[in-house]
């Protein structure tokens, strides 16, 4: 089933594009591009049966561990988009992999979730213990994501590393905009979509 998210990253793609997605999971969004902008699309993963889940669906995918580094797998500008979504908090380098995606592409999208959050901020603050919800669904002690961060984390190391901030949607945990998240995105955002380049 396609989600609201979705649609927001097709438009950013021009149709016929060349993209990568990292971390590319069971290969769905990278189905979804193919069939909708007619993208050519290579997967990065790591996990056996998620690459099974690539081939299945008939997209093209390589068997990597992001945290050894994606640069020498491409030459430069390899590709007109990167993906990473839902990927680069669980990261053990982030900003290794922010910078080396926009070395091999033009441009590249980057979702996570929003630590920033009010129910985030509820749950550490109010109930004293690390949130819990349908975007962090795993106990402290068991989950892939080790740097969460806000809206303002992000934008920090983007202006830190050089990155230009080309758009930017925040939406809830049902995937979808809002007055209220436009308006406050920070705090009622739970799901962060970012559009970016290498300054200069």
């Amino acid at each position: 089933m396609n989600r609201p998210d979705w649609h927001i990253v097709e438009q950013w793609i021009a149709p016929g594009s060349r993209v990568l997605d990292l971390g590319c999971g069971d290969g769905a969004l990278l189905a979804h591009l193919v069939e909708r902008r007619r993208v050519t699309a290579v997967g990065l993963e790591l996990l056996d049966a998620q690459v099974a889940a690539c081939v299945a669906r008939g997209v093209s995918v390589i068997q990597a561990d992001l945290d050894q580094g994606v640069s020498e797998w491409f030459a430069p500008q390899s590709f007109d988009f990167v993906i990473v979504s839902q990927t680069i908090q669980a990261m053990r380098n982030p900003e290794i992999l922010l910078a080396q995606m926009l070395h091999i592409a033009r441009e590249g999208i980057v979702t996570f979730p929003n630590m920033g959050y009010w129910r985030n901020r509820w749950q550490l603050g109010m109930r004293g213990h690390m949130p819990m919800n349908k975007a962090l669904p795993n106990p402290w002690y068991n989950t892939p994501n080790i740097h969460l961060c806000t809206l303002s984390d992000f934008e920090a190391l983007c202006a830190e590393l050089g990155v230009e901030i080309l758009d930017r949607a925040v939406v809830d945990q049902d995937r979808r905009s809002s007055f209220w998240l436009r308006r406050w995105p920070n705090w009622f955002g739970e799901h962060a979509i970012y559009r970016l380049k290498k300054r200069g």
